[in-house]
């Protein structure tokens, strides 16, 4: 799924999370200068930036659907090599990098299980494979709040709760699914603080993700009752919020 919206709308978002979260899933994963690594799904180099500080720059290649978070993430790392293109049909050889990435990506591809394959297959044997996903299916996720006050005011509203992997356990399957083995699961829970509700909601209107397509598609009205709705389940500012995302990680 390709986000078609600016980068900096994008991290300003999802980005005060997943920043923080790169920072905690690269603790997982046993870099050292010198590998050979693949952000896949790499957005604007959240996770690139982290992955370069640990094996080098050129040892990184990142690849995302989206033009405009490829120039991003081209800007960000210079020294990674970084193109367009999507999980499910990866343009690298197989068995190519030591080790291959996926940071809040998997829900959104349109075939989780073909591109968590296509991700072993650039991995050599051996290699690690990883990916994490926000708890969208339980109640610690980052957008918890957000959808609890959707279904107060719309019943009907579809939510992200069904995506795959968002649920306990459900990526592992995935992964299982996809021919991986050796699995270790865990979950990484950031904390992310805001000085006001404004700063908390503001880029919710910036149209990013389905969340962002939810509010974009109310009339003022609506958007009102809405803010008034997460406003009651939010502490008084200043805030902070836990956001948990299931991590998966495997060999190849």
């Amino acid at each position: 799924m390709s986000f078609d919206v600016t980068p900096d709308a994008y991290t300003r978002f999802m980005g005060v999370y997943s920043e923080p979260l790169a920072v905690r899933f690269v603790e997982l994963l046993d870099l050292r200068p010198g590998q050979r690594v693949l952000d896949v799904g790499c957005g604007p180099g959240v996770l690139t930036a982290e992955l370069a500080a640990r094996v080098g720059a050129a040892g990184v290649v990142a690849i995302d659907p989206s033009p405009p978070f490829v120039e991003a993430a081209r800007r960000r790392i210079p020294g990674a090599e970084v193109q367009e293109g999507s999980a499910e049909d990866l343009p690298f050889a197989d068995g190519g990098f030591d080790l291959t990435v996926a940071q809040l990506v998997v829900h959104f591809m349109s075939d989780p299980v073909a591109g968590l394959a296509e991700m072993a297959r650039v991995t050599r044997p051996g290699g690690l494979v990883a990916a994490n996903v926000w708890d969208h299916a339980g109640i610690s996720g980052p957008l918890t709040t957000f959808w609890r006050a959707v279904r107060d005011l719309d019943p009907q509203a579809i939510d992200e709760s069904a995506r795959p992997g968002t649920r306990e356990g459900h990526l592992a399957e995935l992964f299982v699914r996809a021919g991986l083995s050796d699995l270790h699961s865990g979950s990484i829970t950031v904390t992310v603080g805001f000085d006001s509700f404004d700063e908390w909601w503001a880029p919710y209107e910036m149209g990013v993700g389905p969340a962002g397509s939810y509010v974009a598609r109310l009339d003022e009205r609506g958007r009102e009752s809405l803010k008034h709705a997460c406003r009651r389940y939010l502490p008084q500012p200043p805030f902070e919020i836990d956001a948990t995302a299931w991590t998966v990680k495997a060999r190849a």
